[in-house]
């Protein structure tokens, strides 16, 4: 594998395997960088039932291994190592990782977000199994059953009243006894009859027998345990972009997310952003590929220069 390439794809979601699709059929010498898994957060879904053209839904690992073939097919380079180093410099990028440095005219970062967890036991077991981090994409699959959203932000009230479209009941589970949501999103939750709040409430552990069953709860106040019995917890406190290494070198909003125009371009000449990594992402599947598929574009334009 070469050293030196046209465009460096940094984060295999998506985004990323969008955009090396639209670079590869472009015949642009490009590589993507991964990490971990291809597919990124997708393959952590058990169905996908929103992405357009499977109309029976996909797992998410699937869904990310077709598109890593079709990418590759034209001609994608991907390369599993961990990103430690970007300096940017026009048209003379350096990408250092774990497998060795590389140099490219154009960067496309699609490094995605991570989903912040409760970090209690049963979490991690019970993911795609009735743990979910995304009512939009899993909703559906609790039609007519109990679920709970854990949080009390602007997110997880908007995560709840779209599940209260498919759930017989959507228990709201916040720490303190009130919202951090805005006023209009508390009375739109407050006035749909599906919806209960429990306050005061911490999630200590999440219980299932292959399913989630339950989970266990403590009141923060009175430290009163209880069980609640349900068929899917989405967890909704927030999410941290990958972009640490950005830091002092992109303009990131107030939460560390890189800041972007429509064209996906970063304020570094041929550096651009896709996807869950940027600022103001609706952090769906079938958007950070477009977004991927809109990097592309631009760098192929930015490299016609």
């Amino acid at each position: 594998m070469s050293n030196i390439h046209q465009v460096v794809i940094i984060g295999g979601g998506p985004a990323g395997l969008t955009a090396g699709l639209y670079c590869a059929r472009s015949r642009f010498d490009a590589l993507l960088i991964e990490r971990r898994i291809i597919g990124g957060q997708i393959a952590n879904a058990e169905r996908v039932e929103n992405y357009p053209g499977f109309a029976k839904g996909v797992s998410g690992i699937e869904l990310g291994q077709l598109m890593h073939e079709q990418a590759t097919s034209f001609g994608l380079q991907v390369l599993l190592a961990e990103v430690t180093k970007v300096v940017p410099g026009r048209k003379n990028n350096l990408v250092s990782t774990s497998e060795g440095d590389f140099t490219a005219e154009s960067i496309i970062i699609a490094s995605g977000a991570q989903f912040r967890k409760l970090q209690v036991p049963g979490e991690d077991k019970y993911v795609g199994k009735g743990v979910s981090y995304c009512a939009t994409c899993d909703g559906p699959l609790f039609k007519d059953k109990g679920v709970a959203v854990i949080g009390g932000g602007d997110s997880a009230v908007t995560e709840a009243l779209y599940l209260s479209k498919f759930a017989s009941s959507v228990k709201i589970i916040h720490r303190r006894g009130r919202f951090r949501a805005s006023k209009i999103f508390e009375e739109r939750a407050t006035a749909e009859p599906k919806i209960e709040f429990v306050w005061d409430t911490v999630v200590t552990q999440i219980q299932g027998d292959g399913v989630v069953r339950q989970l266990r709860l403590r009141n923060t106040k009175n430290d009163k345990i209880s069980v609640l019995e349900l068929a899917g917890v989405f967890v909704a406190i927030g999410s941290t972009p990958n972009s640490a290494q950005w830091r002092g070198v992109l303009p990131l909003d107030e939460e560390g997310y890189i800041v972007t125009n429509e064209l996906m371009e970063t304020k570094a000449p041929g550096v651009f952003a896709a996807g869950d990594v940027r600022h103001n992402s609706a952090r769906q599947a079938i958007t950070a590929a477009g977004d991927g598929a809109t990097a592309a574009i631009s760098a192929a334009r930015f490299l016609s220069l």
